[in-house]
């Protein structure tokens, strides 16, 4: 079973005494990771999946103590340490309590899966503070698809992103074909390992489904689901731009507050993105319009259409979002700036990039005192300063 890059991450921290928490989108491979981990601890360890109710008596008494009783009887932990792995903690958010209070008197070890980060929030209180390290599972970034298919070696992850000088057109054209692929059907392990595109597709509506069924009708108290339908709907032409919310409003005749919930529940369980305006200051930044993206370009396109330079720009914010934080920036629509990754390095993003395009940008990242810019180009182009995407 290949492994993703985040793998490595949590291996590090396999033995420290705060508990690991995995969370993002369904079926990004989140269950497979922590069976992953759960095979290289070599000592006492127990699993438990939230989504069957009989794991759920284990952890039901109001008695810590006894709680830990039981654990220990079933592991034959002795005088060990305890691993305790959980699946799907969103189903008992009682169980913050129970971590607190095993790690603190007990010294357990707790790996945990959590589907929702709109949900995590809450069941993470202060009372957890010092005591957790929460990791976001992506889907599989460009450089993961390749590895799943057998096209590069394992090559670990880097947080910081490295980018070359220039470009072979022979470099380019070895991956041309799989970026496309990429762009159509995104990076969900189960579609990126499907060979089939009928069947891709068909994997791709059941996810969107599932998240319907499981993180919105189970877990949040929406009463009409037809309303973020619509939404959704409303958002895939919009991908790329920056969200007029009064508009929307007005269009799907829904007040003002109640889309403003529905946007951050959808960033909340990672189903889209919404990139802040870029400004120096901190306390501007989460105010005005924000951009929206879709976190899958293969779920992008199932929903609805968008044209090749959304499509394309939206997959580059999900690449880049895997180096750190994304802001945009726009001056009165004179001059703007599609991504600044960690207020440091912008970023323009054209279907074939010009030397027009990079004095553009030169200009429009001087006035930022930002000294580091390139062009994203999908299309081969040999203008100075152009990366390609398939190697971010």
């Amino acid at each position: 079973m290949k492994k993703r890059y985040l793998f490595n991450d949590l291996l590090k921290y396999l033995d420290h005494k705060n508990a690991l928490i995995i969370t993002g989108m369904r079926q990004v491979g989140k269950t497979t990771l922590m069976k992953q981990l759960f095979d290289k601890v070599d000592g006492p360890k127990l699993w438990y999946d939230f989504e069957n109710p009989l794991d759920l008596l284990h952890f039901e008494n109001i008695n810590y103590d006894a709680i830990y009783e039981v654990l220990k009887n079933e592991s034959g932990v002795g005088d060990k340490r305890l691993f305790v792995f959980i699946d799907e903690i969103q189903n008992f958010p009682e169980i913050t309590k129970i971590i607190k209070y095993l790690i603190d008197k007990y010294n357990v070890k707790f790996i945990v899966t959590g589907s929702s980060n709109y949900y995590l929030k809450n069941l993470f209180p202060e009372s957890l503070s010092g005591r957790k390290f929460l990791f976001v599972l992506q889907p599989l970034s460009f450089s993961e698809y390749l590895f799943f298919n057998d096209k590069i070696e394992f090559n670990e992850h880097s947080k910081e992103l490295k980018l070359k000088s220039s470009y072979s057109l022979l470099e380019y054209k070895k991956y041309e074909a799989d970026y496309q692929i990429y762009l159509d059907y995104g990076g969900f392990p189960e579609v990126v390992t499907t060979a089939d595109s009928s069947t891709k597709k068909l994997i791709l509506k059941n996810i969107f489904a599932s998240f319907f069924e499981k993180d919105i009708k189970v877990l949040s108290d929406i009463k009409d689901i037809r309303e973020l339908r619509d939404l959704i709907l409303m958002l895939v032409p919009r991908t790329g731009n920056i969200l007029d919310v009064t508009k929307l409003s007005n269009e799907l005749e829904i007040n003002r507050v109640k889309i403003y919930g529905y946007l951050e529940l959808l960033q909340g369980v990672f189903f889209i993105k919404l990139i802040p305006k870029y400004s120096k200051s901190i306390d501007r930044t989460v105010a005005g319009g924000r951009k929206v993206y879709f976190a899958d370009t293969g779920l992008l396109n199932i929903i609805g259409k968008v044209n090749d330079g959304q499509l394309f720009e939206n997959a580059v914010a999900n690449q880049l979002s895997y180096y750190g934080d994304l802001f945009y920036y726009n001056k009165r629509s004179i001059s703007e700036i599609d991504f600044i990754l960690n207020k440091d390095i912008a970023f323009e993003v054209k279907l074939k990039s010009s030397p027009g395009d990079l004095k553009k940008l030169g200009k429009n990242a001087a006035e930022l005192g930002l000294n580091r810019y390139y062009l994203i180009s999908k299309n081969f182009s040999e203008t100075d300063r152009t990366v390609f995407p398939m190697f971010l």
